[in-house]
C-alpha cells in the first residue's frame, strides 16, 4: 500500500513539472539581431566638358604711354591749370610760363628784320643807279660792286632775322606747356612763382601724364611653356611656313587683379621679346587689355593665364574628391551595386570653379564619393545620395565689352 502510494505522488510531482514547463517551452525563439545599414555617402556623377590648358603668370601693368612733362624754356612759373590727377586730353594748357621776355625777344628780331629790309630796299636802289651810271663814267665799277655787297648783307640778315624770329616765336610758345598725350596727369611738382629750368634735370621736370586706355601687362613666360605654345601653333602651319608674330596670332590672354577669384578680363598678346634671357630662362610677353572703364592703374600686379592648347572634352570631379594614397591620387567610385571601389587616378588643371580634370582613370556617367570619404571603405556597400558636383569658385566671365571670350573655358595648373 505505501509503494502504490509512493507511485501516486511521483506521478503527481511529474505532472506539475510538466506544467509548469510546458509554458516556457511554447514560446518563440529570440529574432537573430539586425544587419547595420551601410553608411551614408554624397555622391556626384563625372562631369564631361569641353577645357582649355592653360598657365599662370604674375606680372604687372604698364601704360602704353607715360611722359615726362618738362619745361623747354627758362622762366618764372605764372600759372598752373590742372588739379592733380585730374584726366587731360592732348593739347590741354597745363602750365604758364611768364611769356613777357618772350614777347619782347619777337619784338626785338622783329624790329631787326624790319632794319635789314629797309637796308635791303636801300641796296637795291643803290645797284640800279650804279648799273646805270657806270658805263657813262658818273660812278665806278667800286661803287657798284659795294652796292651789291651790300645788297648780299642784307638778304643774308635778313634770313637770319627770320630764323630769330621763328625762334622766339617758338620760345614764346612754349611758355605755354600743354600735355603731349591723353592720360592722367599727376601731381604738380612746382607751383606758380618759381623759377623754372629748361632741359632734362630735375629741375625742368613739372609733372607726368600716363596713358589709361588700352593698358599693359608684362609677365615672363618660361623656356617649358613656350615651346608647348610655339608646337601648339606650329601644327598648324605648313612645314615650309615661318611661325607668325605673336601680334599676328591674336592669341587670347586673361587677367586677374589680387582680390579677384578667377581671371574675368580678356585682352590679346601683342608683343613677345625678340630673346629668352640666359639667365632666368624666360622671355617677356606682353598682353594689351582694354581699360575704357579706369579698372587698372599702371604699376599693379597682375594674374595672368594664358591658354596652352586647343579645347578638348574632359572629365572633371570636384578636387575635394580626391584622396592621396602613397603619393598617388585616388578616387572613390560607387558602382552600379553601390559598392565602393578604389580608383586610381591622373589629375590634371584645376578649374576656376573647384574641379579638376581627370586625363585618365575615370570613365564618362560614373559616379563618385565626394562627402563621407571617411566612411566609404574599398569594397564595402554604402548608402549614396546623389548630388550636383560641388564647385568652389567663381568660374571666369569674360568683360561685358567682349561677350565672345565666355566661349573659351580656361584651366590653370
Amino acid at each position: 500500500m505505501s509503494a502504490a502510494r509512493t507511485i501516486l505522488r511521483l506521478i503527481a510531482i511529474c505532472a506539475a513539472l510538466y506544467a509548469a514547463l510546458l509554458p516556457a517551452c511554447s514560446k518563440t525563439p529570440p529574432a537573430p539581431a539586425e544587419q547595420p545599414k551601410p553608411p551614408e555617402v554624397t555622391v556626384s556623377q563625372v562631369v564631361q566638358r569641353t577645357v582649355t590648358d592653360t598657365e599662370q603668370f604674375t606680372g604687372r601693368m604698364a601704360a602704353v604711354e607715360n611722359v615726362d612733362v618738362r619745361a623747354r624754356v627758362r622762366g618764372y612759373l605764372k600759372a598752373v591749370h590742372f588739379t592733380d590727377g585730374q584726366e587731360v586730353e592732348a593739347g590741354s594748357l597745363l602750365f604758364e610760363i611768364d611769356p613777357r621776355t618772350f614777347e619782347a625777344e619777337l619784338k626785338n628780331a622783329e624790329g631787326q628784320k624790319a632794319q635789314w629790309l629797309a637796308k635791303r630796299d636801300k641796296a637795291q636802289a643803290d645797284v640800279s643807279r650804279y648799273e646805270g651810271l657806270v658805263p657813262t663814267g658818273a660812278a665806278s665799277a667800286q661803287d657798284l660792286d659795294k652796292a651789291r655787297a651790300e645788297l648780299g648783307e642784307a638778304a643774308a640778315a635778313i634770313s637770319s632775322a627770320d630764323a630769330e624770329i621763328d625762334r622766339a616765336k617758338l620760345d614764346l610758345e612754349f611758355s605755354k606747356i600743354t600735355a603731349p598725350i591723353d592720360g592722367q596727369v599727376g601731381r604738380a611738382l612746382v607751383t606758380a612763382g618759381n623759377l623754372i629750368q629748361a632741359g632734362s634735370g630735375e629741375d625742368g621736370l613739372l609733372t607726368t601724364i600716363v596713358s589709361l586706355d588700352p593698358i599693359y601687362v608684362y609677365f615672363d613666360v618660361d623656356e617649358r611653356t613656350l615651346l608647348m605654345f610655339r608646337e601648339r601653333h606650329r601644327s598648324a602651319q605648313k612645314e615650309d611656313e615661318p611661325l607668325p608674330t605673336v601680334d599676328k596670332l591674336k592669341i587670347p590672354v586673361f587677367l586677374g587683379l589680387s582680390d579677384d577669384d578667377a581671371f574675368p578680363y580678356e585682352g590679346v598678346i601683342d608683343f613677345s621679346n625678340n630673346q629668352v634671357d640666359p639667365d632666368t630662362g624666360t622671355m617677356q610677353v606682353r598682353g594689351r587689355f582694354d581699360n575704357s572703364k579706369r579698372r587698372f592703374k599702371p604699376g599693379l600686379f597682375a594674374r595672368v593665364r594664358l591658354p596652352v592648347s586647343d579645347a578638348y572634352d574632359a572629365l572633371l570631379v570636384a578636387d575635394v574628391a580626391l584622396g592621396t594614397d602613397q603619393g598617388q591620387k585616388f578616387v572613390l567610385v560607387v558602382n552600379d551595386q553601390n559598392v565602393v571601389e578604389k580608383r586610381f587616378v591622373k589629375p590634371g588643371a584645376l578649374q576656376d570653379d573647384g574641379l579638376r580634370v581627370i586625363a585618365d582613370g575615370l570613365k564618362s556617367g560614373e559616379w563618385i564619393v565626394v562627402n563621407g570619404l571617411q566612411r566609404a571603405r574599398p569594397s564595402k556597400p554604402v548608402t549614396p545620395q546623389r548630388a550636383e558636383m560641388p564647385v568652389t569658385g567663381v568660374a571666369a566671365k569674360p568683360q561685358e565689352t567682349e561677350p565672345d571670350a565666355a566661349k573659351t573655358k580656361a584651366t590653370g595648373h
